[in-house]
């Protein structure tokens, strides 16, 4: 007699968890620039993402540089090269960092005291997390200093030296840092997959 079982979900994979994280940082970068007015407000639109409203570019330039860069970092988060994520916010005129988003990068390593895995980590539960982190970041606009002067933005990916790097898309350059003194910061959720966890914070200037 034939028995029915009950299917069973299977863990993320890395290629899963990779399109996952992947995604998070275009709908992350996507709500920073629209939030922080890097630009325009006309140049959103909505879209339903996450069980919530979302706000994404119609710029087509902007859409197909972080298309590049998201592709780029889909490879390197394939490969495990990559550690660390940045959006920095400078002002157009004098260049001076005003806001640093960092996506801290990390593999997720099975218990060492235990043969036994953990179960796997349901993806509504990982949207729950990734829904949090964004609207954390629309809250961000009620305690960030009001941005007056034109900006511009910078994506920076720290990498292991092993990484495999275009040069004609990424180079060495200025980590645009905040002087400590002038800094404040402020720790953001995290979420995680099976093979990833993700933990955001946002470093702004205060000379207040």
């Amino acid at each position: 007699m034939a028995t029915s079982q009950a299917p069973t979900r299977q863990a993320i994979t890395l290629k899963g968890s990779c399109s996952l994280v992947t995604e998070f940082f275009k709908y992350a970068a996507n709500t920073i620039l629209f939030q922080r007015g890097v630009y325009p407000s006309d140049d959103f639109h909505m879209v339903k993402k996450y069980g919530q409203t979302v706000l994404v570019t119609q710029d087509l330039a902007l859409e197909n540089y972080l298309d590049r860069i998201l592709k780029q970092v889909n490879k390197w988060l394939l490969t495990g090269a990559v550690t660390q994520l940045v959006l920095a916010i400078i002002s157009k005129d004098t260049r001076i960092p005003l806001e640093r988003w960092v996506f801290d990068i990390n593999v997720v390593e099975p218990p060492s005291d235990s043969t036994e895995p953990p179960p796997p980590k349901p993806e509504s539960e990982i949207q729950a997390e990734i829904r949090s982190i964004l609207k954390q970041i629309v809250s961000t606009v009620t305690f960030l200093p009001i941005i007056d002067d034109p900006t511009v933005f910078n994506i920076l990916a720290y990498t292991k030296d092993s990484a495999d790097i275009p040069a004609d898309e990424w180079v060495d350059t200025d980590p645009l840092a905040i002087e400590a003194s002038k800094s404040q910061q402020v720790k953001l959720r995290n979420f995680s997959t099976d093979v990833h966890r993700i933990e955001a914070m946002v470093a702004y200037r205060y000379e207040g």
